[in-house]
């Protein structure tokens, strides 16, 4: 049994429905509903009767929800005892990222925050938005730098930094690889490679709509969730794909980064997140040196 498997079991518990719990957690109800059959196999017991019409705790599923509370505000009172331990070697700030802001932000705002604060212990966590939220919603991560979801909690504080550019992954033996731009409508027909909606939508989307406004269908030969998959699977000729403009900084033989024309207005947004509730000083220290130096990520 761990703590993430409770977390869930009592946000189902509280809303007595697993859509409204999973928009809570910020995370896929299917990752919801497999940590609840996690728990209810680790304790041997059924904690939920459902229908098509209603979700009810069964009698040792109420036991658990006090249980539950109880134990999880003990854990975050620990983790919080321990995160502002004045007998602490150094202070600690946890940042989550996805991948695209660890390839082109994290990079230059960590050299500059390490100069102005050399004391502080960055602890770092890439891993898709969908998982850093609940990170940060149990006090696991202080800041995550994602792509918003189309709602977020009400919980987190948000400051948007910038919409990211798509760019063009292709072969380096493509006929367009010695192009400095290359035009949306000229990719009609061509082998295209996507991320999953489910695991990447800003990504995801951003082909679709591209595709959408220049008229044209999207041809799409292979879909992959990871981002350096995909541009391994551009090398190796499978397609093209657009991809996030950080994502040129990877060193890959065989892939050449093209720019898009019309891409610069239709792009990814990319948001810092933290708990508006939670004092944290050293976060906030963070959150004003971005403001301060809009050039880490324009």
């Amino acid at each position: 049994m761990e703590l993430q498997h409770l977390r869930c079991f009592l946000a189902v518990a509280e809303t007595l429905h697993f859509g409204q719990a999973a928009q809570r957690l910020d995370m896929l109800p299917s990752a919801l509903g497999r940590n609840i059959r996690l728990l209810e196999e680790a304790l041997g017991t059924r904690l939920f009767t459902r229908s098509t019409r209603r979700v009810a705790l069964t009698e040792n599923g109420v036991l658990l929800r006090e249980e539950a509370r109880k134990l999880l505000a003990h854990a975050d009172a620990i983790m919080l005892q321990f995160r502002q331990n004045p007998r602490r070697a150094q202070p600690l700030l946890r940042v989550g990222t996805i991948d695209s802001a660890a390839i082109g932000l994290l990079p230059g705002l960590l050299q500059l925050f390490r100069q102005h604060y050399p004391t502080v212990e960055i602890q770092l966590f890439e891993d898709k938005t969908v998982h850093l939220l609940p990170k940060l919603k149990s006090g696991r991560l202080d800041l995550v730098f994602i792509r918003p979801p189309a709602q977020l909690d009400g919980q987190f504080g948000r400051a948007f930094l910038c919409n990211e550019p798509g760019i063009l992954a292709l072969p380096a033996c493509h006929p367009f690889a010695d192009r400095e731009r290359v035009d949306i409508a000229e990719l009609e027909g061509m082998p295209m490679i996507l991320p999953e909606r489910r695991s990447r939508p800003h990504s995801h989307d951003l082909t679709m709509n591209l595709f959408h406004n220049a008229g044209i269908e999207v041809t799409v030969s292979q879909m992959a969730d990871e981002k350096q998959t995909i541009i391994n699977l551009v090398a190796a000729g499978i397609g093209l794909a657009i991809v996030p403009a950080w994502s040129s900084r990877y060193l890959m033989p065989g892939v050449k980064f093209v720019q898009l024309n019309g891409a610069e207005q239709m792009g990814m947004p990319l948001e810092a997140v933290w708990m508006a509730g939670a004092q944290d000083e050293i976060r906030d220290n963070m959150l004003a040196m971005l403001k301060e130096h809009p050039e880490l990520y324009v």
